[in-house]
C-alpha cells in the first residue's frame, strides 16, 4: 500500500512534464530564459560606465555584486531590467486609477481607438480595390502599381504631412490619426484578397459558366469563399501594422494621450523604463488584436466546414 502511494505522484506528473517537452511549452519557456539572461547582461554592461562613474565621483568602494545590483536599479537606465519593466507596468496599470492620464490602460485604449478606426478603414477599402482589381483589366494594370509603390514612401515622412492637411482643413483627433492606420494596413489586404479571389482554378469557373452562373453569383459562391483565408491572414497582418500606425500618427500632433504620447514624453525626459513599459503595452495589445482576428478566423472557417 505504502509503495503504491509513494509511486503515485510520478505517475501524474510524468505525462504532464512529457507532455511539456514534445509540445510547445519547453521550446517557448527556452527561448524566454535565454531572452532574459541576455537581457539582464545588456543591462549590467551597458549601465556599468555611468555607474562605475558614480562610485568614483562619491569615492565608493564597490565589488561586482554592487554593481550588479545597481546597474538594475538605476532610475534613468540606458537599458532597463525587465524586473523594472515589469514594475513600471504594474504600477501604472493596477496600481493607478483607470481613469488616470498615467494610466497605461488608458492610453492604450486612446491609441487603440483609432488603430480599430483606421483597420476597419483599411480593410474595407482594401477589399473594394481588390474587387476591382480583379474584374477590371484597367484597374489592375493602372491601381495595382500605384498600390505598390504607395508602400516605398516612408510613414515617418507620410505622416506629419497628413495630419497637417487635415488640420488645414479642420479635421483634428482620432480621424487623421486613423487615416495613417488605413494607410498602412489597406495594402496587405489589397494584396491578399486580390491572390484570394484569383485562387479559383480554371475548371472551377468553368463549371460556373457551365450552371449558367452571373457574374454576381460567382463572386459569392465561388471567389468569396475562395479569397476567406487569405482575407483574415491579410487581416493579421493589417491590424499589428495598423497599430504602428496609430502610435507613428500620435507623434507629429506633440499629443498628450496614447502610447506614443508616452513614448514620446519618456524620450523628451528620459524615462526610459516608461518608454520601454509603453512598448511592451504596444506589444501586448497587438498580441491581442490578432489573437482576436485568429478566433474570428476559426470560427468563421469551422461554419463554412473546415475541420480542424
Amino acid at each position: 500500500m505504502t509503495a503504491a502511494a509513494d509511486t503515485a505522484p510520478t505517475r501524474t506528473t510524468t505525462p504532464v512534464f512529457r507532455r511539456a517537452v514534445e509540445g510547445k511549452t519547453l521550446p517557448i519557456l527556452i527561448v524566454l530564459g535565454v531572452i532574459l539572461l541576455i537581457w539582464y547582461a545588456f543591462t549590467v554592461h551597458l549601465n556599468a560606465p555611468w555607474q562605475i562613474d558614480a562610485y568614483e565621483r562619491a569615492e565608493t568602494e564597490w565589488t561586482a555584486a554592487d554593481l550588479v545590483r545597481d546597474t538594475m536599479a538605476q532610475e534613468r537606465p540606458v537599458l532597463p531590467s525587465p524586473h523594472q519593466v515589469v514594475a513600471e507596468i504594474w504600477k501604472t496599470t493596477v496600481g493607478t486609477r483607470l481613469t488616470s492620464k498615467r494610466n497605461l490602460f488608458y492610453h492604450a485604449w486612446i491609441t487603440l481607438s483609432s488603430t480599430l478606426l483606421g483597420f476597419v478603414i483599411g480593410t474595407a477599402l482594401g477589399v473594394l480595390l481588390a474587387v476591382g482589381i480583379v474584374h477590371n483589366r484597367a484597374m489592375d494594370k493602372s491601381v495595382m502599381p500605384w498600390v505598390i509603390a504607395s508602400q516605398t514612401i516612408p510613414i515617418l515622412a507620410v505622416a506629419p504631412m497628413i495630419i497637417v492637411v487635415l488640420n488645414a482643413i479642420g479635421l483634428s483627433g482620432l480621424l487623421p490619426k486613423a487615416l495613417i492606420s488605413t494607410y498602412l494596413s489597406f495594402f496587405p489586404v489589397v494584396v491578399g484578397m486580390v491572390k484570394g479571389f484569383r485562387s479559383p482554378e480554371a475548371f472551377q469557373l468553368d463549371l460556373m459558366r457551365t450552371y449558367n452562373a452571373s457574374g454576381a453569383q460567382t463572386f459569392w459562391k465561388l471567389r468569396w469563399p475562395a479569397a476567406l483565408p487569405y482575407l483574415f491572414t491579410s487581416m493579421k497582418v493589417a491590424v499589428a501594422i495598423s497599430l504602428v500606425g496609430a502610435i507613428v500618427g500620435e507623434l507629429p500632433t506633440g499629443a498628450v494621450s496614447g502610447l506614443g504620447a508616452r513614448l514620446l514624453a519618456g524620450s523628451y525626459y528620459g524615462q526610459t523604463v516608461q518608454i520601454w513599459s509603453a512598448l511592451f503595452m504596444a506589444a501586448a495589445l497587438a498580441a491581442i488584436l490578432v489573437g482576436v482576428v485568429g478566433i474570428g478566423q476559426r470560427m468563421v472557417m469551422a461554419r463554412m466546414g473546415e475541420k480542424p
